[in-house]
């Protein structure tokens, strides 16, 4: 089946089952309502490589199935003190953009970069529903044209997005197939130990559970009232939210992430936190070599302060089932994995420091990762944002919101995404990369796999960090080592 079938048979499905919920009338979740708010406007950006030059006829055309989606085809209206979504018809061209360009642009990647950094400085247009497509015939070193998607978080979470943007797509090797995208439920705690000792397990399991959480409730509010980061060169001011940002991706091997991932029994997330932290390491010290160059004194060995303390803003998925979902499952009615902003918010300690074992990075991630997987600070943060909302209001919540995100260093996220490699309406993508503004933090990090390959991409203030080429260079160069200490090691085990 083509993707405009598929989609709107998915989206009228859905409309059918919403009639008498009003569906042209919708009041916004509180999630939503919360990405309004005028201190944490948030947006979200995908930009698509394309391995030929566009066809605009044929994508446009492609996009018309937008116009089905419930929430692609509402705009936001806010008369009478409550935000709603009100459908609307949809003017294609007030939404998808061909721009002329030069056929012999003497920088294409300073000029994509510029031209996706200029849609930061201005919002979409309330009046219409929140999105845009750009579509770029612009040759780069790793595509022959760009696909650049804009659209406001109160509309959905990452994890929405992708489900819908690869409801438009279709296996390059199989036009009438859909993408293959991993899924995973959450883990299960039984066994096969007898009862007394399971008995035994869950009580020991409930209580570190309950103790987890609570520590991390009490490290959250803190964090509201006092407790802060130190002030290192990724940190931006409060007002970083207003600026203007710069969009960069690298692609790296996944190879090399399944090759320490299954040598250290460990998961994907563990090693890609671990080279995080790696990467941030060498960066903030060559800083803060500079620094310490600029006032005439000298010093061997480490650059980095004493006991610095760096925390990652982590999203979390908190629909039963991890991972990219199918669309038909989302948009129905009564799904548990149903479209929307479905994401709850954790505090990560980072460590920074250059470590002697390279392989260090990834089993302190893991020792941290795993200890969050035993708490339920995601569902409190996620159920406490939607109180706070309903109590006291949007803008009230959002800058509590705020100031408990800008009392961290930066953002962290990663996503799944298919097996193999895709077409976009005919068109095969040679990468993905996500982006997320309009909080504030001057650094927001985001691991994408596509296919063999793994994105790191960087949204990041120029005026904080000027130089995020050489971070995504030491963010490779730590993969590399890591995956090198395994390889040294004999500890590589054959990638599946």
């Amino acid at each position: 089946m083509e993707p405009e079938a598929t989609m709107a048979a998915t989206c009228s499905t859905h409309e059918e089952s919403s009639t008498k919920e009003d569906h042209h009338r919708l009041i916004l979740s509180p999630a939503s309502r919360l990405f309004h708010s005028p201190r944490f406007n948030c947006y979200i950006v995908i930009i698509m490589g394309l391995k030929t030059r566009i066809d605009s006829d044929v994508v446009k055309n492609g996009l018309k199935v937008l116009h089905n989606h419930p929430r692609f085809s509402c705009r936001l209206d806010d008369r009478g003190g409550k935000k709603r979504w009100i459908q609307v018809s949809v003017n294609q061209e007030d939404h998808v953009f061909v721009p002329t360009l030069n056929s012999k642009i003497e920088h294409p990647e300073e000029f994509v970069e510029n031209y996706i950094s200029n849609l930061t400085a201005s919002p979409l247009d309330l009046s219409k529903p929140l999105w845009e497509v750009h579509l770029l015939n612009v040759k780069t070193s790793n595509a022959e044209g760009l696909a650049v998607i804009r659209m406001h978080h109160s509309m959905g979470d990452g994890a929405s997005l992708m489900s819908l943007l690869l409801a438009c797509t279709r296996k390059t090797s199989d036009p009438n197939e859909l993408p293959s995208v991993p899924t995973q439920k959450r883990a299960d705690s039984s066994s096969d130990l007898g009862w007394f000792w399971r008995f035994m397990l869950a009580i020991w399991y409930g209580i570190t559970l309950i103790a987890n959480t609570l520590v991390d409730i009490m490290l959250f509010i803190a964090t509201l009232l006092f407790l802060k980061d130190t002030e290192t060169p990724i940190k931006g001011s409060s007002d970083v939210h207003l600026t203007t940002k710069r969009f960069l991706h690298r692609n790296v091997s996944m190879n090399h992430i399944k090759q320490v991932k299954n040598a250290m029994g460990t998961t994907v997330n563990d090693v890609v936190l671990g080279v995080a932290q790696a990467g941030l390491s060498r960066y903030l010290n060559r800083r803060y070599g500079q620094n310490v160059q600029d006032v005439g004194t000298k010093q061997k060995g480490s650059n980095l302060p004493k006991n610095i303390h760096v925390r990652a803003n982590i999203l979390v998925n908190l629909r039963p089932t991890i991972g990219i979902q199918d669309l038909a499952d989302m948009m129905a009615k009564k799904s548990k994995v149903r479209w929307g902003n479905w994401i709850g918010y954790i505090l990560i300690p980072f460590t920074i420091a250059l470590q002697d074992d390279p392989l260090d990075y990834v089993r302190g991630a893991k020792a941290v990762i795993d200890r969050k997987k035993h708490s339920l600070e995601a569902f409190f943060t996620y159920l406490t944002a939607n109180l706070v909302i309903k109590i006291i209001g949007a803008k009230a919540a959002g800058v509590i919101a705020h100031r408990i995100i800008s009392h961290s260093t930066f953002s962290f996220s990663n996503l799944v995404g298919p097996l193999e490699e895709i077409s976009f309406y005919g068109h095969q993508i040679t990468f993905m990369s996500p982006h997320v503004y309009g909080h504030p933090h001057a650094l927001h990090m985001h691991w994408q796999s596509y296919a063999d390959e793994m994105t790191v991409c960087l949204t990041v203030d120029p005026n904080v960090i000027p130089d995020p080429e050489k971070l995504l260079d030491d963010l490779e160069e730590s993969l590399k080592l890591i995956s090198h200490a395994v390889m040294e090691r004999g500890l590589a085990v054959e990638v599946v």
